[in-house]
């Protein structure tokens, strides 16, 4: 047996799944460059350069750049989660969504049905509010839209939804046939492909004097720091014992083996910061298109990326998914039932609802540490790097996207070497920690 990245070409079906994750994203990538008809695209990015420093960094960094030339994916897949978030809640709170979630198969099938009616929705809501914003715009008395009207706002509304329909569709389409989460994958396609500029940027900055090198060395040291940081955390894991007793069958010996249940300290992985994001980002970038409008103006100066308020409503969406996430991924009491069925128990701990108490006090304590952590994480390093003129994309939250994308697709990788006989990605060791 090898070891190493070289064993991926000795599995067929999973350099086959690699190609066509490669290809898909290759594909949302050429449709960033792709304008929404009716737009100038360079007044629009000359307008964008004007705004630098505010929300629309952070909505541009989940698009893609998308939003920079309004292209047709300028909407993102934010649609698609705002859409998801609002049908898992229903799940909780509404019984015949409830009662769907509870059918297999079919309920599952019968939700993203409803999350992709809500996708679309949001989408024809989204795309107007910004179409209308985007006629009020211009730099130096040249309109960013060519002809203003009805007529741009009806292909802009089209344009845009199939834009996030499509993106949609990719997403699904990676997670089925190719290889990591589509959803997440495509995120993160966006905020590698921005990174290069971010760096030349950071580099163009200390050579004019802009940043003094040894504030670039402390910046490039912080955040190797901070990826150290998300990969510990993001591994770690409490390590639950579990005990099967010993069982007799006829003249052999079963069980009684000692194991251990795997709970990680950050259960939800990326998805609250995401999800917080979709929530907060879209309402402030509307105002950002409505600078003339006197709530808009007040609205969209509160919620800067820097301001006191955007980061206690982050914060506190955060905390939010972290413990409402972390609740539809893990059921203690269904998990202690499995237990029980299969003469597991954690010793010194009752079976059944004992230690679904046990199980769900321990959670609670986990999910604490890992909301903090994924507030200090998403939070302190945007304001420190916005005292400094750093580029937007070196935050908190961008890196904690693509390192927990890439461990979750890593330790896919290595689930397939391992499932053929094979060894995983690194000479020595796996992935903890990953689902």
């Amino acid at each position: 047996m090898g070891y190493g990245i070289e064993n991926v070409t000795k599995v067929p079906e999973l350099q086959k799944r690699i190609l066509f994750t490669l290809f898909m994203l290759f594909v949302y990538r050429i449709g960033i460059h792709i304008p929404t008809p009716g737009i100038d695209s360079t007044i629009m990015a000359e307008w964008f350069d004007q705004q630098k420093g505010t929300l629309l960094g952070m909505f541009d960094m989940f698009a893609g750049g998308g939003l920079r030339s309004l292209s047709i994916f300028a909407l993102g897949v934010m649609p698609y989660i705002s859409s998801s978030i609002i049908v898992q809640l229903l799940c909780m709170i509404y019984p015949p969504f409830e009662q769907l979630q509870k059918e297999g198969a079919a309920g599952k099938h019968k939700l993203t049905q409803y999350t992709r009616y809500g996708t679309v929705f949001l989408c024809l809501v989204q795309s107007y509010f910004m179409a209308f914003g985007v006629e009020q715009m211009a730099v130096g008395g040249q309109s960013v839209v060519i002809s203003p009207g009805w007529g741009f706002r009806v292909i802009a509304m089209i344009t845009m939804t199939t834009g996030t329909c499509f993106l949609m569709w990719l997403g699904e389409q990676i997670t089925e046939r190719g290889i990591g989460n589509g959803i997440s994958l495509i995120i993160f396609a966006g905020i590698v492909a921005r990174m290069p500029v971010a760096v030349y940027n950071s580099v163009r900055l200390a050579r004019t004097g802009e940043m003094s090198i040894l504030l670039l060395i402390f910046m490039v040291a912080f955040m190797l720091a901070v990826v150290a940081g998300i990969v510990w955390m993001e591994t770690a894991q409490r390590r639950v014992p579990i005990q099967y007793p010993k069982q007799i069958r006829g003249r052999k010996v079963y069980g009684g083996q000692s194991t251990h249940m795997p709970l990680k300290i950050n259960i939800s992985g990326v998805i609250p910061p995401i999800f917080a994001s979709s929530i907060i980002v879209f309402p402030a970038t509307i105002a950002q298109f409505f600078p003339h409008v006197g709530f808009m103006k007040a609205a969209a100066s509160a919620l800067g990326p820097n301001g006191i308020l955007y980061n206690a409503i982050y914060i506190i969406a955060i905390v939010f998914f972290t413990y409402f996430y972390t609740a539809v991924i893990f059921n203690p009491v269904d998990v202690a039932e499995n237990l029980k069925k299969n003469g597991g128990y954690v010793p010194g701990i009752r079976p059944g609802k004992a230690t679904s108490e046990y199980l769900d006090k321990v959670l609670s304590r986990l999910t604490f540490v890992g909301a903090i952590y994924l507030c200090v994480v998403c939070v302190l390093p945007m304001l420190l790097i916005s005292r400094a003129n750093v580029p937007f994309y070196f935050g908190g939250t961008s890196l904690l996207i693509v390192i927990g994308v890439s461990l979750d697709t890593m330790s896919q990788i290595e689930s397939h070497l391992i499932s053929r006989q094979y060894e995983g990605l690194l000479k020595s060791g796996r992935i903890r920690g990953r689902r």
